[in-house]
């Protein structure tokens, strides 16, 4: 086999790849791919440790001296920190100070003291993406793990009925939605524009939260049918409260952030003019860095005052916040680095030259790629990474609403059928003490539903957009 030249580790390179180059970077992707799932699956690496392996491996069968793909991932894993780093550790910020500050519970309480039982299952997909919006999706089941068991008890509900609607709006949020560090890392390797992301987003999120959620908790509370683990019900952040802040103060404060970068949108869209001194204000004030800092800033004081916290105690609660987003840290900055060994490997362009001559949607295209990666390392932020680096290169020629779907296309695809290699699968199995059949029943078909609606309203924009 022909080794490729240096210069194919190369993302400005501008000469087409032969057939025999298609064939050895091809077999590279697969081999460094291969290598991911095997460390994870198998061996149970780190995903952090597997991914700079496999970034090492594609170079090396890729036919490139080693010191390329080291310095590809270096740069790659760089710039994904340096881009969403910040974000990532001002969401948690935010998610902390809401929780423990009994503003989640606040929210929580407040909507289903006015829901009846009938509407119980929207109430709870309401909850669910209001709460998922500015936290991780672990965080967002630590939160409404306790809410969903009580309701389902107190009030003689299913636990499938309560809990899905539940599962289904977190899901959605970070799956399709910024500030989660998928999302985010999609629109900078693409070039997307945030604020038409984030509107198309909440447009696809919406249909797809109440179809996955809602309808489809009245089958799965017929094909499982458990009652609620009393093991996992544990303490709520605001029983040890005197006081939370309201339902009004806590929803504005986590909304700011989304309705600044709307605003930016917005106006891009009204002004489209660069030199416009009002668009260049929008420009500072709707950037994710500084809506989410503004949140932050806000909550200290909506939030954390509200609840009596003094400055020591707010100054523990964001200490406390970044510790445990080290390791997402770490694996998307990895997944950055695996991308950018993707990119200057020339894999995009590959993919680019190849798909030409089908007859297949570019967002269709990624949605498949997405959901290959997923099912192979069951991680959706490793599939939504390495997705956008693959099919970055479509986006060239894109508008700006198709760019901003390409990016919605490959989260879809990055929550197809969660299964026994998604750390996600195993923490619902136990929180909702189900076994695996069951969980595959509920969990695993409810994944795969929210990624066949998101591109399937994908779709339906491209057409319309």
């Amino acid at each position: 086999m022909a080794h490729l030249s240096v210069e194919m580790l190369a993302a400005d390179a501008t000469e087409p790849i032969t057939s025999a180059g298609h064939a050895q970077l091809g077999i590279a992707v697969l081999a460094g791919i291969a290598v991911i799932v095997l460390l994870i699956t198998k061996f149970k690496l780190h995903a952090f440790l597997s991914l700079i392996i496999g970034s090492l491996v594609l170079g090396a069968v890729a036919g490139a001296p080693l010191d390329k793909p080291i310095a590809s991932f270096s740069s790659g894993l760089g710039s994904t920190v340096s881009g969403t780093g910040i974000l990532i550790a001002l969401g948690a910020i935010l998610g902390k100070l809401l929780a423990d500050s009994g503003g989640a519970d606040q929210i929580v309480d407040t909507i289903l003291a006015k829901s009846s039982k009938r509407a119980m299952p929207w109430a709870m997909v309401l909850i669910a993406c209001v709460v998922g919006l500015p936290i991780f999706f672990e965080v967002g089941i630590v939160l409404l793990i306790p809410v969903v068991l009580l309701v389902a008890k107190r009030g003689g509900f299913s636990l499938m009925r309560i809990g899905i609607p539940a599962l289904a709006g977190l899901s959605v949020m970070h799956g399709l939605i910024p500030p989660h560090p998928g999302p985010l890392v999609a629109i900078d390797a693409v070039g997307a524009n945030l604020g038409i992301t984030l509107a198309l987003g909440v447009i696809v999120a919406i249909p797809t939260a109440i179809v996955a959620g809602p309808l489809f908790s009245r089958y799965a509370a017929r094909w499982v049918d458990i009652e609620p683990p009393q093991s996992m019900v544990p303490q709520r952040a605001s029983d040890d409260l005197d006081r939370r802040p309201s339902f009004g103060i806590t929803v504005a404060t986590v909304l700011l952030p989304v309705v600044m970068m709307l605003a930016k949108a917005l106006v891009d869209i009204i002004v489209d003019d660069p030199k416009d001194l009002t668009q260049r204000i929008f420009d500072v004030v709707g950037s994710p860095m500084i809506a989410l800092l503004t949140a932050v800033i806000v909550a200290m004081f909506t939030l954390g005052r509200a609840a009596g916290f003094t400055k020591g105690r707010t100054a523990t609660t964001v200490e406390k916040s970044l510790g445990p987003i080290a390791g997402v840290l770490l694996i998307v900055g990895a997944g950055g680095g695996f991308k950018q060994t993707l990119v200057d490997a020339g894999v995009g362009k590959m993919i680019l030259e190849v798909s030409q001559g089908w007859h297949i949607s570019a967002l269709l295209l990624a949605w498949l790629i997405a959901v290959a990666i997923r099912l192979a390392t069951g991680s959706a932020t490793v599939a939504t990474i390495s997705a956008a680096g693959l099919v970055a290169p479509l986006a060239a020629d894109m508008s700006t609403t198709h760019g901003a779907l390409l990016v919605l296309a490959i989260g879809s695809g990055s929550l197809f059928f969660s299964h026994v290699n998604d750390a996600g699968f195993w923490m619902v199995k136990e929180y909702f003490g189900m076994n695996v059949g069951q969980t595959l029943k509920t969990w695993s078909a409810l994944e795969t539903i929210i990624s066949v609606m998101g591109i399937v309203c994908v779709l339906l924009l491209s057409l319309v957009l």
